[in-house]
C-alpha cells in the first residue's frame, strides 16, 4: 500500500492517526449518522472490524459517533469537504440533495432484502449505485449493512386506516417522509440521537426507527405502548459506506479487494444477524406490554399507491439518474417475480 496521498495537499494531517511507518499501517478517521446501537456497532465498527481481519491490521477504521466529525446527517458532506476521509451512514439521508438515494438505500417501494441484496450483488445494481455515487457526489461507495422490514412507527396510539394517519406527528425520514404527508401526516426528520426524546417530550405523537432488535435497546417500550407493522414505510434497508476518491485511489489493487469483500461480508452478515435477533426482539416488546397493531390492507394499499404515484413524479422530475436507477430495479423485480412460481417464501 503506497502511503504518498497522506501527506502534503492532497489530504490533511486530521484524517489520519495513528500511522506506524514500520508497518505501513494505515488509520482511518471515519464519521457517522450513529449516536449508538445497532447501527454504530454492529455496521460502522462491523465493518471496521472485517477490513483490519482481512488486511491483517494494514488498514483500520476509526469509527467515530454522530456528530463528532460532522452533522449526523451531512456524513457526504463531512467527506466531499475533507473533514473526514470515510463515513457511514443511511444513503437517503442525501435525498434533499439527490432522491436517487433513497433508490439504493431503501425506502417505501424497495424490494424485500433478498431480492434487494440480489439485485445489487448479482443483476448490476453496486455498480449503478457506485456509478451514481461519483457522478453526483465525486465520492467511492460501499454499501456496508443491511436489514429487513422495519417497525411502521411506535406510537402513543394505535394507528391502523389513513384516517388515523391524519395529523400524526411522525419522525421518519427520506422518501417516506414525502409520501406520508400526501397522506396526511405531518412529518418530521430527525437524526437518531434526537428520536428518543422527541417521543419522550411529546414533540412528535410517533416514530420509525428501524428493525425489531434495532429499537428494542433504544427504549421505545417505555414511552410508546402501540407498534404497528408491516414496515410499509421501509421493508428493507442498505447501509452505505463512503470513502473520498483520494483515499480509495491511494490503495492498491489487492487492498481495494479487501476492503470492498469486508464491505459485501459486512451486509450479509450483518442482514443474518438481525434478521435472527429480531424474532426474539419480538418477543421482549410483547413482555413489556407493547401491542402489535397490523396495518388494514386499505392503509396498505394506499401506501402502496401513494409510493408508486410518488416515484413515477421522481422518475420525470428528479433528474436522469433516478429514472435509469428505478427502471433498472423496476426490470429486475420482473424477474425476481418469476420466482414465484417454484418458491414458497418469497418476498
Amino acid at each position: 500500500m503506497t502511503r504518498r496521498v497522506f501527506v502534503g495537499a492532497t489530504l490533511s494531517a486530521p484524517f489520519l492517526v495513528g500511522l506506524n511507518p514500520a508497518a505501513a499501517q494505515t488509520t482511518i478517521r471515519m464519521a457517522t449518522s450513529w449516536s449508538g446501537g445497532v447501527h454504530l456497532e454492529t455496521y460502522a465498527r462491523g465493518f471496521a472490524k472485517e477490513v483490519e481481519s482481512l488486511t491483517q491490521g494494514r488498514v483500520r477504521f476509526q469509527v467515530f459517533p454522530a456528530g463528532t466529525i460532522g452533522s449526523a446527517l451531512k456524513v457526504t458532506e463531512t467527506v466531499q469537504r475533507r473533514i473526514a476521509p470515510a463515513g457511514h451512514h443511511w444513503s437517503g439521508y442525501d435525498w434533499g440533495i439527490d432522491k436517487t438515494s433513497v433508490l439504493v438505500g431503501g425506502y417505501a417501494g424497495s424490494p424485500g432484502i433478498e431480492a434487494f441484496i440480489h439485485w445489487l450483488y448479482e443483476a448490476g445494481g453496486l455498480k449503478l449505485w457506485q456509478d451514481w455515487r461519483m457522478d453526483r457526489f465525486g465520492v467511492v461507495s460501499l454499501p456496508c449493512g443491511a436489514h429487513s422490514d422495519e417497525i411502521h412507527m411506535h406510537s402513543r396510539k394505535p394507528v391502523r386506516t389513513i384516517a388515523d394517519l391524519q395529523g400524526l406527528k411522525w419522525r421518519t425520514s427520506g422518501a417516506s417522509a414525502e409520501i406520508a404527508a400526501s397522506l396526511g401526516a405531518s412529518t418530521v426528520i430527525l437524526a437518531g440521537g434526537e428520536v428518543y426524546q422527541a417521543l419522550e417530550r411529546g414533540l412528535v405523537d410517533a416514530i420509525e426507527w428501524a428493525t425489531p432488535s434495532i429499537n428494542y435497546p433504544f427504549g421505545f417500550q417505555r414511552i410508546s405502548k402501540y407498534a404497528m407493522l408491516p414496515g410499509v414505510h421501509q421493508p428493507s434497508a442498505l447501509q452505505e459506506c463512503i470513502l473520498s476518491k483520494d483515499l480509495w485511489e491511494s490503495f492498491d489493487a489487492r487492498t481495494k479487494s479487501l476492503i470492498e469483500l469486508a464491505a459485501r461480508n459486512t451486509t450479509v452478515n450483518s442482514w443474518m444477524q438481525i434478521n435472527y435477533q429480531d424474532t426474539e426482539a419480538l418477543e421482549k416488546f410483547r413482555a413489556d406490554g407493547v401491542e402489535f397493531v397490523r396495518l388494514d390492507d386499505s392503509y396498505i394499499e394506499a401506501w402502496r399507491k401513494a409510493t408508486r404515484e410518488w416515484t413515477d413524479r421522481q422518475a420525470e422530475t428528479a433528474g436522469p439518474w433516478f429514472k435509469r436507477v428505478l427502471d433498472h430495479q423496476r426490470v429486475f423485480e420482473e424477474r425476481w417475480n418469476l420466482s414465484r412460481a417454484y418458491r414458497t417464501d418469497l418476498r
